[in-house]
Parts: C-alpha cells; structure tokens; sequence
C-alpha cells in the first residue's frame, strides 16, 4: 500500500528532495571549463568609475564593440538593451550601428508577459525549420522588448536572454520561446548561430519529452520539451572575465579575443541580474550565457528524458520490493545492511549516471524506500503487539487452567494431619512443592483395614501438565488397587504395572515407595519400584537405608513381579522418604543437594522429632541450600513414625503444633 502510494506520488511528479539532488551533483561534480570559447567583458565599478554612470552614451558602446572587432571576436553578444534613442550625444545610435554592421553581432530580447506598445512588430528571427514538435511547451510571451529599429536592423542576430525558473537555483536556460506566434531562439542559440554562419536553423522533436536544436550538420543542442537548456555549472574563473575599462583603455591582450565569442553585459553593483547556483555562487545573466557556450563547445550536456522517470520508479519499486519481502525473513542487523546496501547502490546509480550526461532522481526512490521500510515496520509492530496481545489472554487463560489444575491436583493429595488427627499409633507428614505451576509428584496415605496403614511416595517422569495427568492416573489406580485387595506392597505394585502401562501413550514411567505398616506391632511391608531408598532413624539415633531388592520403576517391564520385604519398626522409629527433587535440588553454582547432605541433615536431628518436625526440617535446609534458584525439579517429602503399640510410648502426641504449622509452608522458613 505505502509502496503503490510513493509510486504514483512520483509518477505524478511530486519529488521534494529532486531539486536539491541535482543541486547535490552539481555542487559535487562541477564541469571542468575545458575549451574556453567564451570571454564576458564586464561593465563593471572600474568601468563605471572611469567612464561615467551608466547608461552610457553609445558612442563609447560603440568604441568598447569596436575594440573587440579588431581584436578578433567571431561574434559580438550585447546582453544589453538600447530601448530608447541616445539623447544625450547627437549621432550616438547612427555610430553604434554602424560599428555593429563591421561584425557580426547579436542583439539581446526580452519576453514580456504583456505587449509593450513601443515594440508591436514582432522581433526578427531566422528561418526555422520544424519537425515533429507538437508535444513542445515551450514558453509563450504576448510581448517583447528589443533595441531600437536602426540598432536592431545593425544586428546580424538577436535572441531571448529570459532567465526564468520556480527553483532557488537556476537549473536551466531556455533557449526556445515564443513572442506571439514567433518562435524566438535563445541568446546563446544565436550567438552560436552566427559564428557558424547559418541561415537558418531547424527544431526536431525526439520523442520521450526531449527535442534538439539544429544549428549545423555536426552541431546540435539537447534540449527539454519546455525548450530549457540544462546547465552543468563550472566554477566562476577569472581568466572567463575582462573589464570593460580594460578594453577601452587598450590594456588587455588581444589575443584573448581572437576566435572567441564575447558577450558583453553590465556587472556593476546594483545594476545587473543577480542568480543563485548550485556552486553557492551567483552569477549575472551574461555569465550564464557564457557557460551554455562552453557546455556546447565542449560538447558536455545534461539530459532527463521522459524514460528517466520510468527507470526512478522501477528502482523504487525494486528497492520497496525487496524491503518488503526481507524485513520478516531476516535479522534486523542484516537488515540495516541490506539498507545500507540499497542506498550505496542508488547513489551510485546516480553518480555514474550524472557522469554519463544523464539527471537522475535516485533521492525520491531512496525516500520511498525508507517509507515504505516504516510502513512495514509499523506493520509488522502492530502484528507483533496483536499476536502479543492473543498470546497474553492465551496465556492468562493456560495460567488459569493450570492454577484449576493445581488446585485440583492438590485436592487430590490427602493433608495427613487432618486425615489422622485422632491417631495416637502413628504420626505421618508428607509436603509436595510443584517445580512449575503442576507437577508430577505425589504422595498418599489411608487406612487399608482398622489396623494397617498403606502410604506411598512416587515421581513421574517429566514435569508440567502431562506429568501431572500421569500421577492422577497413578495414584488413583495404585489407592484403587490397594483398597480392593489388601495385598503386600509387592503384589500392589505388580498390579499396578500392567494396569498403569495399559495407559501410556507418551511412555512416561513412575518411581515408587509403598509401605504398609501393622500400627500394633510396628512391622512395614515394603515394596520399591526404582525409587531412592528411605532413610530410618532409629530411636536410639541410629540412621540406615531401608534398602530394598526392589524392580524398575512402573510402565518400563510390564510383567515383572515386585517382590515384597519386611521390617520391624521399633517405637518411636521413623522412616523419611523424598523424591530426587531434594537430593537433586541445584544451588546457584549448579552444585546438587545430594544423598550425603540429605543423610547428616537427619543424623543431626534429635531422635524424638515428631514426623512433622523432619518434614519442616528437610525443606527448610533444602529452601537454604538453593537460595534463590528457580527448583529444578518438583520436591516431595514424606515421614511416618510408629509410635509404638502403647501409643504415647515416647510422650509425643500423634498431632503437634509443629505439624500444623505445616498448612502453610512459608511457615518453614524460620
């Protein structure tokens, strides 16, 4: 869209930065003045100090013409106006004229946007021969201003010195105009005209909004379908200027007339025309002239035909194009290079071709290229803040479910000191802490029958949402298993093996720790499925292993048989089992918790710690060991003491302070 927009901006001719390019190569690659064929003699403040105020009488005109004849000028150009007779020396214009018929000379015409009643006959012009001009503009004026009829009939040639332009600078001199239905050459046409002795001279229109003015077989001036001349400006040289003063004083060289062409003009302060550059310089009119002579000369001319704008829009285009096309499938750094990379060419496409003699705009297609790189990133940013904006409400709705998810999965999970409150055989403690929002963790405790406690610790695989739908699966066949049959732990586990593995589509596989404790004698049925053995603590403070023959962890051998092995607790014995979120647990150094700072942590507690106090100490020391880590993966605790068959052997009620506290797991951290 941005990229059609700039395309039909410049196809329309709308270019603000054109202007000031062409300006740019000027300034940076002026013409070299090579042949030289033109000397401007200047009435300038020497002449007018010396000889008068100007106007001056035209026998002193006449005598500065005269000089230069005899010095050899080919032609004589008289950027200067003799409107009215010369009152003020009687047979001032007869002299005038008559050195003016001694040589060929040009006279100078102005264009006037009205007619003037002096001058109602139109100017004479030579013959012109026209040839496929009808999409010409060139600039028509109803009137003019020419000298004097027994001047002007002197003249070997005339032509218009109008310099018009909307620019501050001037850019090109027209050398084609119209005085009512006369088609009136330019200054520096004539000038050009008479050195070569032509009779006539011939328009020929070229096609792509280009013509050519005719002069000779081998000479010829490119021009613009408004007839403008495009100038390649060369710096002001002092060796392109004499005073007038100079001249008629005898002090110059006349070598430096012979086989020019001299135009002479008024450079006096406040009396002549006065035009900015693109050199930064500004020149009087008849200087301009003069460098349209040295252009032709040298045969160094600047052209914009009608195709120039095609090949600006096909380099926007190509350039819009590829910007378009890249920004999304490249990094933003090699994008600013491709950048870089189109300006570099675009300059260069316009050096070279100012070179070669051809104005070409490479500033308009580089604005619109970055145009359109702003609509595309302001495109891509809206997109970007759409699809963050879906992705948010996406991820408040995930966070939502997920927190449903926890809240449920914690549902499932029984609170031991609630479950068992009224207990005075046993205590049991368990805490589970998610690495993300849902985890893959979990623990249970029931009663089997009046006297038996079934409890069991497990870890899934993986963590997140599917692990979190594998352990409700788990737990709830293992609790269904162990309900309908009340068989040891072994033969719970076996059960489960198949049953769970029968639902597994991602593979994923469980540890497991099953105890069945007799609470009146203290004896534990165990059964382990590659889960990290428990650790016991004896009431005399002896710390072991329940270690246990054990098999894979669940859904890795479908058929193997669990075996089942017993022990005796003694009163006030516990037992402390954790999933590989404790002994695994990272700090900030990446160091692991390990098995070893697991085992002196319970050592060093006192053996009368109720099951809450070992849980509340084990997380506690596991939150101290990992500072501010994010946890690597999610922690489980679980501890069950016997408290023998007398109940309160040991004095330690089955509900504490200490295990209450545990509603509140930030409550461990003291």
């Amino acid at each position: 869209m941005a990229l059609a927009a700039c395309i039909a901006l410049l196809a329309a001719g709308i270019a603000p930065l054109r202007s000031a390019l062409f300006d740019a190569y000027q300034r940076f690659m002026p013409r070299e003045r090579a042949s030289a064929p033109a000397i401007v003699v200047a009435i300038d403040d020497t002449s007018l100090d010396r000889r008068g105020q100007w106007p001056w009488p035209r026998n002193l005109v006449a005598q500065l013409v005269q000089r230069l004849q005899q010095a050899g000028a080919v032609v004589i150009g008289l950027d200067i106006l003799f409107v009215e007779p010369d009152r003020a020396v009687a047979g001032a214009d007869d002299a005038l004229a008559e050195v003016l018929r001694g040589g060929k000379s040009v006279l100078a015409i102005v264009g006037l946007p009205e007619a003037d009643r002096r001058f109602r006959a139109p100017p004479q012009t030579p013959p012109v021969r026209l040839q496929d001009v009808d999409a010409l503009q060139i600039p028509a004026y109803r009137g003019h201003l020419q000298s004097i009829a027994e001047i002007d009939r002197a003249a070997a040639a005339r032509g218009l010195i109008n310099v018009e332009s909307s620019r501050r600078t001037i850019a090109s001199v027209n050398l084609l105009g119209r005085v009512g239905r006369l088609l009136v050459p330019g200054f520096a046409v004539e000038i050009l005209r008479a050195a070569a002795g032509a009779p006539s001279l011939g328009v020929i229109g070229l096609g792509a909004g280009e013509a050519q003015i005719q002069l000779a077989e081998d000479l010829a001036i490119p021009v613009g379908a408004d007839g403008g001349f495009r100038i390649h400006y060369g710096a002001q040289d002092a060796e392109r200027l004499v005073s007038a003063e100079a001249v008629l004083s005898g002090q110059f060289a006349p070598e430096q007339f012979t086989g020019k062409l001299v135009l002479v003009g008024v450079m006096a302060s406040g009396l002549h025309d006065s035009h900015p550059t693109p050199l930064g310089e500004r020149i009087a009119g008849v200087e301009l002239h003069a460098q349209v002579l040295e252009q032709v000369f040298d045969g160094r001319f600047l052209r914009r035909p009608a195709w120039l704008l095609g090949l600006e829009i096909a380099l926007l285009a190509a350039g819009g194009l590829l910007c378009t096309f890249s920004m999304s499938r490249i990094h933003m750094g090699r994008y600013a290079l491709l950048l870089a990379g189109i300006a570099a060419v675009l300059a260069l496409t316009g050096v070279l071709a100012f070179r070669g003699g051809w104005v070409v705009d490479v500033a308009t297609p580089g604005l619109g290229v970055l145009v359109v790189f702003g609509a595309v990133l302001v495109a891509l940013l809206a997109e970007a803040n759409r699809q963050r904006h879906a992705l948010r409400e996406t991820q408040a709705r995930v966070e939502g479910e997920l927190s449903a998810a926890r809240r449920i999965q914690t549902g499932l999970l029984p609170v031991p000191r609630e479950q068992f409150a009224a207990e005075a055989r046993f205590q049991l403690e368990a805490v589970l802490e998610p690495a993300t929002t849902v985890g893959g963790d979990f623990y249970d405790c029931f009663m089997v029958d009046a006297h038996r406690l079934f409890f069991v610790i497990a870890d899934v695989s993986g963590k997140g949402l599917p692990a979190s739908l594998f352990m409700a699966l788990s737990k709830s066949l293992l609790k269904s298993i162990a309900l309908r049959t009340g068989d040891d732990p072994g033969a719970i586990l076996t059960r489960a093996n198949r049953e769970i593995a029968r639902d597994n589509p991602e593979s994923l596989f469980v540890t497991a720790f099953v105890g069945l404790l007799d609470t009146r004698i203290g004896s534990l049925a165990f059964s382990n499925a590659g889960h990290e053995a428990p650790l016991a603590r004896r009431a005399d403070g002896a710390l072991e292993a329940v270690e246990h023959s054990g098999g894979p962890p669940l859904c890795v051998m479908q058929d193997f048989e669990y075996p089942t092995e017993y022990r005796r607790m003694e009163a006030g014995e516990w037992l402390c089992a954790v999933t590989d979120g404790v002994t695994e647990a990272m700090d900030r150094r990446l160091a692991a918790y390990g098995a070893q700072r697991l085992r002196e942590l319970l050592a060093g507690l006192p053996a009368d710690r109720s099951a809450g106090q070992v849980v509340a100490a084990v997380v506690e020391d596991v939150r101290r060991f990992v500072g501010g880590n994010d946890p690597s993966d999610d922690l489980t605790v679980l501890c069950v003491r016997w408290n023998g068959s007398g109940g309160f052997e040991l004095g330690q009620p089955a509900n504490t302070d200490d295990i209450a506290g545990l509603a509140d797991l930030s409550d461990l951290d003291r």
